[in-house]
């Protein structure tokens, strides 16, 4: 097929924090050194932060560098966090608040904001284009150019316009190349084309394995007497089991707004369990349901989130392009935040990428010189001190693995000479159905708790109805024959979003995928216990249109 073609400098896949900081920072540079770049960033949601999802408490750091002046740029970090409140749920009832120096110091939140992150990636991008960046949004990057030398030479965009079978519809659009010297990959977790690049270069050899959690989150409207902005709420515990890790949250944004969530992380062992479910349940609990009663819900989403950290980091750099943020894993999960991080993988990229442009580079290389700024940057130090959180979780268990974090974070900055390991597969964990307890979920009684179809009206989620299904099975018979069997097929519960279903029809059971629904957390991507379900991209603009997660 014939496409047109663009040629840039750089090309920028997702308008996320990682991307737009990588864009503004090439930019500045070549401002600063009087270079004339051209850049160019492609967003597959409708609009930049269509896609963003975050709890969020925000540190600072990052931008602080990039705009020193962000407030007086107008950058939307409008609540001071003013108090940490940190629960241990022992039961559906009961909850006991620890004092702080039993808390990782990781966990405290002095001099951070509460925030939007998809109101702070449209500031960004505002920045970035009075910089002279182009951003693209409603075009899907679908697949990764490889130049003749195997190097990374740029991205094809998505064609439009296709029928369910793949057929050209009177609306067919092809999709674009945009060539570029360099390509940096800003997905977010489980970027698709990050997925393929990995696997291509061997990215992850001799690493841990990435592991996963899904996030969930609400921005709910309450009384203004019950509100207190600026706190923010953890807790670990209930309603999770011993043998799930993960956690919940509660900010007091600004506007008499709460943002309120659950992570239970993918490595959970109980086929029955449903993450949607358990953030139900959680909302129940007396120490969450005291702000939320007489609220309004008024919005709704999930993501998956990279949390392997240190352990599981891939080489971030091959010939043409670089990984950054949440496509590479740069969360750091002891503090529950990724935004800073990614900003700086973003600025790290930026900065190497300038440098081999102005030195004459034509492209296509691999530019190990951003692996030596990411040893000396302050960004290694942190992903490096906080390398065995995660792992102590899972080799202690919640309790004991918590203590030896704070053991480890408050007395010795996280340089206990140990190394823990976590080499398991977060899809190879499931028993079998028949080996584990049931479990018995409450109707949501429509104040507190929700199904899953009215939570997802809530996102905003649409796709155009007839287009090729972007949730791809390497083998149709599968879900039936080996997931129903063995693990009374998973994928119905861990979606958050009525994806998958088991339906009753003439012919017997049939596996059935609403694929209108998805809204693109990637979990069935991750979790499939039989990994045969791979997410690619949908038409651009599809999916949800959230307004300020």
């Amino acid at each position: 097929m014939e496409r047109e073609s663009m040629e840039f400098d750089v090309v920028i896949v997702g308008a996320g924090p990682s991307g737009l900081a990588t864009a503004c920072r090439i930019m500045q540079m070549a401002q600063e050194k009087e270079q004339e770049l051209m850049v160019c960033v492609v967003e597959k949601g409708s609009e930049v932060g269509a896609h963003i999802l975050s709890g969020a408490v925000f540190e600072p750091r990052a931008l602080n560098e990039l705009f020193p002046d962000w407030k007086e740029k107008g950058a939307p970090l409008n609540t001071p966090v003013t108090g940490d409140d940190i629960y241990l749920l022992n039961s559906a009832e009961n909850g006991i608040k620890l004092p702080g120096f039993s808390v990782p110091k990781t966990m405290h939140n002095d001099g951070n904001y509460i925030v939007s992150m998809g109101n702070i990636c449209r500031w960004l991008a505002e920045q970035a284009e009075q910089l002279g960046v182009e951003i693209f949004p409603g075009f899907a990057a679908q697949d990764v150019i490889y130049n003749e030398d195997g190097s990374v030479g740029g991205i094809i965009t998505g064609d439009m316009g296709l029928d369910a079978e793949g057929n050209q519809k009177d609306s067919f659009m092809p999709g674009m190349e945009l060539r570029a010297k360099y390509t940096v990959f800003a997905e977010g977790c489980r970027g698709h084309l990050g997925k393929e690049l990995i696997s291509k270069f061997n990215l992850d050899a001799e690493k841990s394995p990435q592991h996963y959690g899904i996030g969930f989150k609400e921005i709910w409207d309450i009384d203004p007497d019950k509100h207190q902005e600026g706190l923010v709420v953890h807790s670990a515990g209930w309603p999770l089991d011993k043998d799930t890790t993960g956690g919940g949250y509660l900010y007091h944004a600004e506007n008499n707004q709460v943002f309120v969530g659950l992570i239970v992380d993918l490595n959970y062992s109980n086929p029955h369990l449903s993450p949607f479910e358990e953030f139900q349940r959680y909302k129940h609990h007396p120490k969450i349901s005291q702000y939320l009663e007489g609220g309004k819900r008024v919005s709704y989403g999930a993501r998956a989130m990279a949390k392997g950290g240190y352990n599981s980091l891939p080489k971030q750099t091959m010939p043409g392009a670089i990984l950054v943020g949440c496509d590479a894993g740069t969360i750091n999960f002891a503090k529950i935040k990724g935004n800073h991080t990614a900003m700086k993988t973003g600025t790290l990229a930026a900065e190497t990428i300038v440098e081999a442009l102005i030195s004459g580079d034509e492209g296509g290389k691999d530019l190990t010189a951003y692996e030596e700024k990411f040893k000396s940057s302050w960004l290694f130090d942190e992903l490096y001190n906080t390398r065995n959180f995660g792992p102590a979780m899972h080799k202690f268990g919640t309790f004991f693995g918590g203590v030896y974090n704070t053991v480890d974070q408050n007395f010795f900055g996280g340089k206990l000479p140990f190394n823990f390991k976590d080499d398991s597969l977060d899809h190879e964990q499931l028993k079998l159905a028949g080996e584990a307890p049931m479990i018995n979920y409450a109707k949501p009684d429509g104040k507190l708790s929700f199904d899953r179809l009215s939570s997802v009206f809530l996102s905003n989620t649409n796709h155009e109805e007839e287009q090729p299904c972007h949730l791809k099975l390497a083998d149709a018979s599968i879900p039936m024959t080996v997931n129903l069997e063995k693990y009374a097929e998973p994928a119905q519960r861990y979606c958050p979003a009525g994806v998958y279903e088991i339906q009753e029809t003439e012919e017997g059971q049939q596996f059935v995928i609403n694929s209108q629904n998805c809204i693109h957390c990637k979990t069935c991507d991750i979790k499939d216990p039989s990994q045969n379900i791979t997410w690619v991209t949908p038409e651009g603009t599809g999916g949800p249109n959230y307004p300020n997660m």
